[in-house]
């Protein structure tokens, strides 16, 4: 929750300075063109103060484009990782029905496939840590691997090997 208030925050913030910016671009095109009416207007240094108010401006416009481009970026990020999420936990479920996991033992594969040892699983389950292990011993045979780390790299290869929607 915390990323997106503040993706949300840097985003308010750089519209707002952009509105600072166009505010101040308009108050020097507004005096640029009180210099340029006075008797013998247009000189040297109203010529500079034309071209750093076109300065100016030019950069508000880049602003604004790179914002909507880097906000569609973010757009489409946001959605990738949606699907990669949806994915793993298709590509988890599928291969817990295949190997036919109890929901206890789905359960507690779930947890380490998370991270979380073998005392922590015990502690958010409920149960001891003799079943815990007794449940991961159950997975790690139905599954054919030796270890947590063995786990975790078939879902890893399943995603990778594969394309993500």
């Amino acid at each position: 929750m915390t990323a997106p208030r503040t993706t949300r925050s840097r985003e308010i913030s750089l519209i707002l300075l952009m509105l600072v910016q166009a505010f101040c671009a308009s108050f020097f095109l507004g005096d640029v063109i009180e210099d340029a009416l006075e008797p013998g207007g247009f000189t040297l240094h109203v010529g500079l103060e034309i071209i750093a108010n076109l300065a100016l401006i030019c950069a508000i416009v880049v602003e604004g484009w790179v914002l909507w481009v880097l906000l569609k970026q973010q757009s489409r990020t946001s959605k990738a990782l949606s699907v990669a999420q949806g994915a793993m936990a298709e590509v988890i479920e599928d291969r817990f029905a295949a190997w036919g996991l109890t929901p206890s033992e789905a359960d507690v594969a779930g947890f380490t496939i998370k991270g979380f040892s073998i005392a922590e699983v015990a502690e958010l389950r409920g149960s001891s840590e003799a079943t815990v292990k007794t449940h991961l011993n159950a997975v790690y045979r139905k599954a054919g691997v030796s270890g947590r780390t063995q786990l975790v790299s078939v879902f890893v290869e399943d995603l990778l090997a594969g394309p993500v929607a």
